[in-house]
C-alpha cells in the first residue's frame, strides 16, 4: 500500500493520529506518560497576574539564533481542570511591537496559531511555517521575519491539547474528546489574560490548519456556551481543515485533484473516466449551486478489500461497526495508517511482506490498465471501495514518473504538496533545538518530558479491547452539518467572522471538500454562498495569488501554488492573506447586492484551478523537474473540456432527486395527456 512521505516528515497535522491510535490499540495495556511544568527561578507566588510577565519573558540567548527577534514570552499555564493541576498548555508569544503585549492600554488585535494532528505541536507552525525563526534541513537557524505572522499582530503559538508538545498532563488527565479540549482551552486563556490583561478585551483572531479544523469549532462552541468568556473572539481562520465528514474532505475531491494534476494519471483519458465513474458510484459527484439548491445529503463510504487486510485487528472491528459509514477523520486514519505503519518498521520480514503484497497489487493494476472496462463495469471497485484517495495515490506510484522513482523503497507520495516528489525529502526536525537545555531554560519549558512533533495519545490510551465509549467517539462524525450551522448562527449573532482557506496543491484535504461544507452550512440566514467564488486576488507584485470570495462575514480563499501547509509553501502570500483578509478589511470578492468587488473571472469560476506543469524531484533538494510533452497536455486540455462539458450538467444528489420527483411526474402526465389528445 502507499507510504506517505510526510509521515516521516510532518505526519503532521494529520497522519500522526492513525499511527498513534494503532500503537495504543496494539498494546494489551498502555501506561500513559505523566508530565508536569517546571518552575524556574524567579517565579512569583500566588495567582497569575501581570507580575508573572517578567518570569515568562524570554531573556536568555537561544542557541544558534544570531539575529534579532521581537520580545517574546513563553511557558506553561494550567487549563484549570479540577483535580488535574499538572494539565497545562505551553505557549510562546511574540510581540508585534515592543511593549504591545504588556501594555494595559492597547486595543490592537492579536492572534493565536494552532496546528492539528490531533497531537501535533504548534511549534511545527512556529519553526516551519509562520513563526519568526526557521529551522533548516541542516539544523541551522535563520530569520523568517519577512513572512512571520507576528509582524502583523501580537501572535501566540500554543501546544494543545494537554500532553502535546511541551504541554503537560498527568496519566489520567488527557482529554476525552473535543468538548473537553474546548473547555481546557478556555481555562488556559483565563490564565493567559491574568498575565496579559489587555488580551481579555482586544480582538482575538484564532487561526490554525488541518485537524485544527475540528479543534477551532469546538473551541468556539465552548466560547459561545460560556456565560463569561475570558477573551473577545472576532474571527476564526481555518486552513485545509478537517471540517465536515471524512469522505467530504478526503475522497470526494479525488476527481478534482486529478483534474488539477492530471500528471498523476499520465494525462490518460481512460484512467480519468474510471475515477470519474468511481466517484459517481460512491455519490461524490455532488452538485454545488449558487445559491445552493437544497441540503447535500450525508455522504457514505463503502470499504474495499484493502480495508480488511487484517480482519482480526481493532481497526477492522471499528470499521464494521454500525456507525462505519459516518466514521470520523480519526478512524479513517486509524484504518489507513495502521496498515502503513506496519510497512515502516525496520523489520526485514515485515518489509518483504509489504513489498510482496505491493507487487501483487501492482499486477492488479497492470491487468486493470489493460482492460479498464472490465475492472469495475459499473460497480464500485471491490478492492478499494470508495477510498479514492488511496487509489489514485497507488496509481501514481505504480505508473507515473517521477513518483515511481520511489518504487524500490515502497513508494513515496507527498499528499500535502503534489508537485513535490523529492525522495528523501529535506528533514524537518525541531527536536534538536527545543530539547537543548539552553532552549528549555530560556522558554521555561518542562523538564519532565522531551518535546516531540507528534504526541501519540492526545485522547488518552485506548487499550485492548477498546471501550465502547471510545469506539463511539471514533466512529461518529464530530462536526455534523447541524453543528456547523448552529456555530455559524452564533457567529452571525455575535459578529464573529469565519475564514476558510485552502492550498490548491493539497490532495489530502482538497479545496472541493471545503466548498461542499460551505455550501451545506447556513450562515447569515442563507445556505452557502449565493455566488460562485471567482474573484482573483493578487500578491504585492500584481501576480495572481488565488481566488477570494466574501459573503455575510464568511470568507473563502483558494491559494494558487500552495499545499496543505499554506504558510510553508507560500509564505509571503500567506502573510498578505493574513493582513488583508483575516486582520484587514480588504473587500476584494465581497458580494454586495448583485455586484462583486473586484469582479469575477469566468476562467476562475471553473471547479478546477490548474496546477503547475512541472513536477519536481531529487534527493533532499530539487535536482530536476519533469514536464509532459506539449502535445500530451494539449490533447488532455481538449479532452477535459469536452468531458466536463458533458458530465458537469447538473448532477442531482439523492436529496435533489426526491425534491425534483414531483416535477418529473407532472411533466410525464403532461406528455401522456398530449399523446392521448392526438
Amino acid at each position: 500500500m502507499t507510504t506517505i512521505s510526510r509521515l516521516t516528515r510532518f505526519k503532521t497535522l494529520l497522519g500522526s493520529c492513525g499511527v498513534a491510535l494503532w500503537i495504543a490499540c496494539s498494546a494489551a495495556s498502555q501506561s500513559l506518560p505523566s508530565s508536569f511544568p517546571h518552575i524556574y527561578a524567579g517565579a512569583p507566588s500566588g495567582d497569575y497576574s501581570p507580575g508573572w510577565q517578567s518570569y515568562f519573558e524570554v531573556t536568555s540567548p537561544l542557541p544558534n539564533v544570531t539575529f534579532s527577534l521581537t520580545r517574546s514570552f513563553a511557558g506553561n499555564l494550567p487549563v484549570q481542570r479540577a483535580g488535574h493541576p499538572n494539565d497545562t498548555l505551553f505557549f510562546w508569544a511574540f510581540e508585534h511591537q515592543n511593549g504591545s503585549l504588556t501594555s494595559n492600554s492597547s486595543r490592537e488585535p492579536w492572534g493565536i496559531w494552532l496546528n492539528g494532528g490531533p497531537g501535533s505541536s504548534s511549534m511545527a507552525g512556529m519553526f516551519f511555517e509562520n513563526g519568526p525563526m526557521r529551522i533548516n534541513g541542516d539544523y541551522s537557524m535563520t530569520s523568517n521575519t519577512e513572512s512571520s505572522w507576528d509582524t502583523v499582530a501580537d501572535y501566540v503559538w500554543i501546544d494543545q491539547p494537554v500532553g502535546t508538545g511541551f504541554s503537560t498532563a498527568d496519566e489520567d488527565g488527557y482529554i476525552s474528546g473535543e468538548d473537553q479540549m474546548g473547555t481546557d482551552f478556555l481555562g488556559f486563556l483565563s490564565n493567559l489574560v491574568k498575565v496579559f490583561p489587555s488580551l481579555a478585551t482586544r480582538p482575538l483572531h484564532i487561526t490554525g490548519e488541518s485537524y485544527a479544523g475540528t479543534y477551532i469549532p469546538y473551541i468556539m462552541k465552548a466560547y459561545f456556551e460560556s456565560p463569561n468568556p475570558p477573551v473577545t473572539i472576532v474571527k476564526i481562520a481555518i486552513g485545509d481543515g478537517s471540517v465536515g465528514s471524512g469522505p467530504e474532505f478526503q475522497d470526494l475531491s479525488a476527481v478534482t485533484v486529478i483534474e488539477t494534476y492530471p500528471q498523476l494519471i499520465n494525462y490518460d483519458p481512460e484512467v480519468f473516466k474510471y475515477f470519474q465513474e468511481q466517484s459517481h458510484l460512491c455519490g461524490y459527484d455532488v452538485n454545488l449551486t449558487y445559491p445552493q439548491n437544497g441540503t447535500i445529503p450525508t455522504l457514505g463510504y463503502v470499504p474495499g478489500i484493502y480495508d480488511t487486510d487484517d480482519t482480526g485487528s481493532f481497526s477492522s472491528r471499528l470499521k464494521f461497526s454500525k456507525n462505519f459509514k459516518s466514521r470520523s477523520f480519526r478512524s479513517r486514519l486509524l484504518s489507513r495508517f495502521q496498515r502503513r505503519s506496519k510497512t515502516e518498521d525496520l523489520q526485514p520480514f515485515t518489509k518483504s511482506t509489504h513489498f510482496r503484497k505491493r507487487e501483487e497489487r501492482r499486477q492488479d493494476w497492470v491487468w486493470s490498465k489493460r482492460d479498464l472496462t472490465g475492472r469495475a463495469n459499473g460497480t464500485i471497485d471491490s478492492r478499494y471501495g470508495c477510498d479514492l484517495l488511496d487509489e489514485f495515490i497507488d496509481y501514481a506510484i505504480n505508473f507515473t514518473f517521477p513518483w515511481t522513482l520511489s518504487q524500490p523503497d515502497g513508494g513515496v507520495f507527498d499528499v500535502y504538496n503534489i508537485p513535490d516528489a523529492l525522495d528523501p525529502e529535506v528533514p524537518i526536525d525541531a527536536s534538536v533545538f527545543l530539547n537543548d537545555n539552553r532552549t528549555r531554560t530560556a522558554i521555561h519549558a518542562p523538564t519532565s518530558k522531551d518535546w516531540v512533533l507528534d504526541f501519540d495519545f492526545p485522547f488518552g490510551a485506548l487499550g485492548e479491547p477498546p471501550s465502547k465509549s471510545m469506539i463511539v467517539m471514533l466512529t461518529q462524525r464530530t462536526l455534523p452539518m447541524t453543528f456547523l450551522t448552529d456555530l455559524a448562527t452564533n457567529g452571525t449573532s455575535k459578529g464573529v467572522g469565519f475564514v476558510f482557506f485552502s492550498g490548491n496543491d493539497d490532495s489530502l484535504i482538497a479545496h472541493r471538500g471545503t466548498e461542499v461544507v460551505i455550501q451545506n452550512t447556513t450562515f447569515g440566514g442563507i445556505q452557502g454562498f449565493t455566488r460562485k467564488p471567482a474573484t482573483p486576488w493578487t500578491d504585492d507584485s500584481g501576480n495572481l495569488a488565488g481566488i477570494v470570495h466574501q459573503e455575510r462575514n464568511w470568507t473563502y480563499v483558494l491559494f494558487k501554488g500552495a499545499g496543505h501547509l499554506v504558510a510553508a509553501t507560500s509564505p509571503i502570500n500567506a502573510k498578505i492573506f493574513l493582513q488583508q483578509f483575516v486582520f484587514g478589511t480588504n473587500t476584494t470578492g465581497l458580494v454586495t447586492g448583485s455586484t462583486v468587488t473586484g469582479g469575477e473571472d469566468p476562467v476562475l469560476a471553473e471547479d478546477v484551478m490548474p496546477g503547475s506543469d512541472p513536477i519536481f524531484y531529487g534527493s533532499l533538494s530539487t535536482e530536476s523537474s519533469t514536464v509532459w510533452p506539449e502535445a500530451t497536455r494539449a490533447a488532455w486540455t481538449s479532452f477535459i473540456q469536452t468531458e466536463t462539458a458533458i458530465t458537469t450538467a447538473p448532477v442531482l444528489t439523492s436529496g435533489a432527486v426526491r425534491r425534483a420527483a414531483p416535477c418529473y411526474v407532472f411533466l410525464i402526465l403532461i406528455i401522456l395527456l398530449y399523446i392521448v389528445s392526438l
